[in-house]
């Protein structure tokens, strides 16, 4: 059961970011300290993608564990289980079908977990960075 009141609730959901998350912040700025340039949050891209490097042909996506339902820390809402489960299903397909879409327009596609980069930051900025020369 939710324990908040529903004008709690919204108040909460409406205070999530979509973009300039603090991991997306993180990330853009290592990457920048690393001489790496980029546009973020393209909406001329299919699933607006988070930061692009277009000289490198790379896009990178920081998908949040509960949003894109990671397998390690996704946890099923109990309350309104009508509405969430095809939410967040759906977004495991759009992400899917975006990556498809992507990788056929030749882009090089890098999802990043946010537990990745929480558990572990400079790792997960070698992994990406290696991701990248490894496609250019």
């Amino acid at each position: 059961m939710d324990n908040l009141k529903p004008e709690f609730r919204k108040k909460n959901m409406t205070n999530i970011r979509s973009k300039d998350t603090k991991i997306e912040l993180k990330v853009r700025s290592a990457l920048h300290k690393k001489g790496f340039r980029f546009r973020k949050n393209v909406k001329d891209l299919p699933g607006k993608p988070d930061i692009v490097l277009p000289k490198l042909k790379t896009i990178i996506f920081i998908d949040s564990c509960f949003w894109h339902k990671c397998p390690y820390h996704y946890k099923q809402p109990k309350s309104n289980i009508k509405y969430w489960k095809p939410k967040i299903e759906r977004n495991v397909k759009r992400a899917k079908e975006v990556n498809k879409q992507l990788r056929n327009d030749g882009w090089n596609v890098i999802r990043i977990w946010e537990h990745s980069i929480k558990k572990n930051f400079d790792k997960c900025i070698e992994s990406i960075i290696n991701k990248i020369h490894k496609h250019s």
